[in-house]
């Protein structure tokens, strides 16, 4: 099963949960050239009134830049890894029975299929744990 596994930064800024928000933020990101491969928003349970914005990647100083003045750093607690490769069924149950064979516990994990191929995301709790992983999905 050939793919690629890669780690990837996790950008995150707080968001308000208020229409046009997030729309302010990618707008922003998107002016600044950013072409983004993943965005995930959501309300925060525990702080009524705000929400979290995860996006990756963002690249060059432009990007970086504005994604600095729109309140977003690199998440140190998200040690993420991006999976792709050819689409078959089942390929999400075989590719996190690999990690759990070995040990590694997931963080978090989110996937989609795009006609023939898959893209997922995964987050690990420590960069050992990350590479570990991309040690794993390469074999």
């Amino acid at each position: 099963m050939k793919m690629i596994a890669e780690r990837e930064d996790v950008w995150v800024a707080s968001l308000e949960d208020k229409p046009g928000a997030l729309s302010q933020k990618l707008g922003a990101l998107a002016e600044a050239g950013a072409d983004l491969d993943f965005i995930i928003a959501r309300r925060s349970v525990e702080k009524p009134g705000t929400g979290a914005l995860f996006v990756t990647p963002l690249r060059g100083d432009r990007e970086v830049r504005t994604a600095a003045r729109l309140g977003f750093l690199v998440s140190s607690h998200l040690h993420a890894v991006r999976v792709e490769g050819l689409n078959e069924p089942g390929i999400g149950a075989k590719l996190t029975q690999r990690i759990a064979k070995e040990g590694i516990n997931l963080r978090g994990f989110s996937g989609a299929v795009f006609g023939t191929r898959f893209v997922m995301h995964l987050a690990f709790d420590s960069t050992e744990d990350a590479q570990k992983a991309i040690t794993i999905l390469q074999q």
